[in-house]
Formats: structure tokens, sequence, C-alpha cells
């Protein structure tokens, strides 16, 4: 689905998007990239979303850091974004892979045309299991050691670059190591903005290497840019009025949404 160009429309809801779940996540750890990719799908193709994302989350984290960075657990930093970082490079290659294999069916729905892809299919189904992880009890309690965190890096730098979706694995592995909150928040934020650094070098080369245009072209910036500023404000609101709302509150709002979201993207309504 592509909206018209310059429709203010757009405009409020990539704003209020990002507004809203910046700073909903501030504690969290997690959520921003997993609501605004799909947001920014609604507008943008499948990989240029996700690349739109991934400036937007990017932008974010270095406001974060410079408002929480200084409490950053330094060791947990090198252990798990190192790794991640590794990973993000793997997983944002991957995209940029099945990003060009060619549709898998196509139906009318409602007087339009539903296309089914991989990426759409692949990325329905990232999402599913991630929303698995906000709404059921099981995996929502669900809690790692410092022994794990290698493969939580991994794990989490790879979906990170793939989908964008990094966040909710990363906060649940760097919850139970024993630091605290502003330790945990500004940890989060410095590794996130290094595997965010590293899926948009690669998602450049990606694009480069196939010789294709800039993924962003001049007329989506100005979209992105709303994004990135009414993330900056969330992060300032949700800095003040977070602790009136439940992490419980946080979680089912944004699993909600994902299974909405991905259940359009897998069966190629948007």
């Amino acid at each position: 689905m592509q909206a018209a160009e310059g429709d203010p429309v757009d405009f409020v809801i990539v704003g209020v998007a990002a507004l809203f779940v910046s700073g909903l996540t501030l504690f969290s750890g997690f959520g921003l990239g997993t609501i605004l990719m799909p947001v920014f799908a609604l507008f943008f193709p499948l990989e240029v979303a996700v690349a739109a994302t991934a400036v937007v989350h990017g932008a974010n984290n270095v406001f974060k850091i410079a408002v929480v960075g200084k409490h950053a657990d330094r060791a947990l930093v090198v252990r798990f974004g190192v790794p991640a970082i590794l990973a993000a490079f793997a997983g944002a290659a991957a995209l940029g892979y099945v990003s060009h294999l060619g549709e898998i069916a196509r139906y009318a729905i409602g007087g339009r045309t539903a296309v089914i892809t991989p990426i759409k299919l692949v990325m329905g189904v990232l999402m599913l299991g991630f929303a698995c992880f906000e709404l059921l009890p099981q995996l929502r309690a669900l809690k790692f050691d410092r022994r794990h965190l290698l493969l939580g890096g991994l794990l989490s730098g790879f979906f990170g670059g793939f989908s964008g979706h990094q966040g909710a694995l990363r906060s649940a592995f760097l919850a139970k190591v024993g630091i605290s909150t502003e330790a945990f928040v500004g940890t989060n934020a410095l590794i996130g903005f290094m595997v965010d650094m590293a899926r948009i070098a690669t998602y450049a080369a990606t694009f480069l290497m196939a010789r294709a245009a800039n993924p962003i072209g001049p007329e989506e910036w100005p979209l992105i840019l709303t994004g990135t500023l009414a993330a900056f404000l969330g992060v300032m609101a949700g800095k003040r009025f977070l602790h009136k709302i439940t992490m419980a509150t946080i979680q089912t709002l944004t699993g909600g949404l994902l299974v909405v979201i991905a259940l359009a993207l897998a069966t190629g309504v948007i």
C-alpha cells in the first residue's frame, strides 16, 4: 500500500505512532522498531520500511544515549553488543536477498489486489512470533542469565538486521543480569545503536552491490524525519510519565498490534 505523496494524514500517522511508542518503550528497551516498521510499510515497500525504521531507531537511540547512556554497563555492551553487531550484518544481508524474491500469490479482496511475497510472509511469521513474547505469560516472563549473553547477542542482532525486531530478545537477556534500571536502559540504548549502525551500513552496501538506486528517496525523507522528531519527543515524555504505565500494559498493546499487522502482512493485505 502506498499513500499519496505529501498527504498530511501520513505525517500524522507516523508522528503519533513514533511519539506514542517511543514514550512507552523508553524503559522497556523494545517496541519502537517493532511497531514503527509496519507503520512505514503502509507507505513504503517493505525493504525500504525496514531501512527507514533503522534510521529513526538509530537516531532515537543516539538521543537516549545522550539522556541515559552514562549509566550503560560497559562489560555487557562488549559481551552482548559485539556478537549482536556481527549477527546484524548477516541478518541485514539476508533481508537484501529475500527482498528480491518474486511473489508467491495474489488475490482480489474488497476491490483491491493483495500480493503475498516471500519477504511479507517471513516478516509476518516473525512478527507473530515476537507477539507471543508480549502476550503469552510463559514467554513474557522469560529471562536469561549472563552465561547466555553470547547467544542473546547473536539472536537479537540477527533479527535486528533482518526485520528490525531486536529489542524484545535483548531486553529478555539483559533484564536478568543483576543491573540497575538506569544501567539496563543505558545498556539497551547503546547496544541498540550499535546494531542499528551495522544494519544501516549493510542495507546501503546491499543496494549498492545490486546497483540499485538509493532505497530511501528524497520524497521519503520528510516522513522519516517526522518519525525521528516525534520519537525524540516521545523519549522526553516517557521519561516523565512512564512510571504511570505498567509493563504489562505496554506488552499487551504491543503484542496486540503485532498480531494484527503480522496477519495483514502475511496475507498480502499491506
